[in-house]
Formats: C-alpha cells, sequence, structure tokens
C-alpha cells in the first residue's frame, strides 16, 4: 500500500527563556497534503466573509470583540474537518528547568520538546513534510539535526518518512495561523488569563468541542486535539 503524505505546521508561544512567562508551549496542526488546498481555500473564504483581504494575517494577539465570530468560525472548521488534527505540548514551570544537569542551554531543550511532539505524531506507515514559524536566524542548522533525530528514532535513514523539515514565515501560511490561535488558546488558558472576554469565548468554544479543560494531559492516541503537560521530573 503507497504511503500518503502529511504536512505538520508548527508554532509556539512563550518560548523564550527569559519571556517573564513561566510557563512554554509548543505545537502543531496536521492534515494530509492532498487536503491542503481546500483547507487553505476555506480559511480565505472565512476571512474574506468577515471583511478581511485573504492573504491577512489571523492571530491569537489579534483577536477582538469585532472580528471573534471570524475567529469562533476558525475554530469551529478545525473541529468539523476531520482531516485536521492538532497536538500542544505544554511546560508549565519552566523554573524548574535544569539545563546544566542535562548538558544543555534553552535552545537545545526547545529542540528537544519539538522532538517529544512530533514523534507522537509520526506514523512510519506514513511520509511527512514538517513547516516551523522561524523563530531566529540560526534555526536552519537547528532543524536539520532535528530531522536527523527524528529520522534516526524511527531508522528513517533514506528520509523516506520524514522527507523535509523547512522553516517558514507564519504569515504566509493559513494552517500555522490556524496553529497559532489553539496554541495560543491553550496557552491563554493555562496561565489563567481572562482580560479578554473575546479571546474567553475561543477558549470556550475549543472547550466544548473537545470536551476537555484544557490542562491537563490526553490520552496518548487522542487524535483531534491531544495535550501533553510535560513534567521536569519525566524527562530532560
Amino acid at each position: 500500500m503507497p504511503q500518503s503524505t502529511h504536512n505538520i505546521y508548527c508554532d509556539e508561544s512563550c518560548h523564550l527563556e527569559n519571556d517573564q512567562q513561566n510557563s512554554m508551549f509548543l505545537g502543531g496542526v496536521w492534515c494530509s497534503k492532498d487536503k491542503i488546498k481546500e483547507i487553505l481555500k476555506r480559511i480565505k473564504e472565512y476571512k474574506i466573509k468577515h471583511g478581511l483581504k485573504s492573504n491577512t494575517e489571523i492571530k491569537w494577539t489579534k483577536i477582538s470583540p469585532k472580528k471573534v465570530d471570524l475567529y469562533l468560525d476558525i475554530i469551529d472548521y478545525f473541529f468539523d474537518n476531520d482531516d485536521l488534527h492538532f497536538r500542544c505540548i505544554i511546560i508549565p514551570d519552566k523554573k524548574k528547568l535544569n539545563h546544566d544537569r542535562f548538558n544543555q542551554n534553552h535552545d537545545e531543550f526547545y529542540y528537544k520538546i519539538y522532538f517529544g511532539m512530533l514523534k507522537t505524531i509520526l506514523d512510519p506507515q506514513e511520509k511527512y513534510n514538517i513547516y516551523i514559524d522561524i523563530k531566529d536566524t540560526h534555526g536552519a542548522k537547528k532543524i536539520k539535526k532535528l530531522q536527523e533525530v527524528l529520522c534516526n528514532n524511527l531508522y528513517d535513514f533514506d528520509r523516506k518518512i520524514v522527507e523535509n523539515i523547512q522553516l517558514v514565515r507564519s504569515h504566509e501560511i493559513g494552517i500555522i495561523q490556524m496553529a497559532d490561535i489553539l496554541i495560543g488558546a491553550i496557552s491563554y488558558n493555562f496561565r489563567g488569563l481572562e482580560t479578554s472576554e473575546a479571546k474567553l469565548k475561543i477558549i470556550n468554544r475549543i472547550k466544548d468541542r473537545s470536551g476537555y479543560g484544557l490542562k491537563k494531559t490526553t490520552l496518548l492516541k487522542e487524535n483531534k486535539l491531544n495535550l501533553f503537560v510535560w513534567q521536569a521530573n519525566e524527562e530532560n
């Protein structure tokens, strides 16, 4: 049986070591490659429906009372479309990280968590392209290492499973924008923020549609909205 190809679109929130935020969040939305055009088309249609240009970037930090219905439509589209899936790893307290003990810096830890987030998604019977929102100017070398580690973990020495990992700009890709919204909601909820009624509406819609409170680890095989709350005593 021929392998199917899937695209994974990744983003993060509060990932910097000294950003005055206790928690850290890494996640990704994935879907079959042959569904990408249809999904991107629908996202553009929602933007136009709500008075935006089709190439306008939507993201968690842009949510406002005037545009909340657009974001609710995006969330409903995610849950209504069986081809779309989401996984997020939550680091509850960055202060508990002991990088010296594991001979690593925070940047290296960041990519280890990316590995942990992605390895659960990857099926050795399928093929994958992974797109990561650009974090800094040094990312290209690091994602090559990430691909190497992912491939070695799958015995994928010929790169027939993880075919490509690429840095991209989120404003150019609607599905990364969807990932940004979902990660933003998980982050906002986990940190107990309540300053925006519009954002709370988005979070409540995600809770209603998923059946989860968004603060605990889901079952490993949860295929729609998969969460893992990382504990410092479990991994490095």
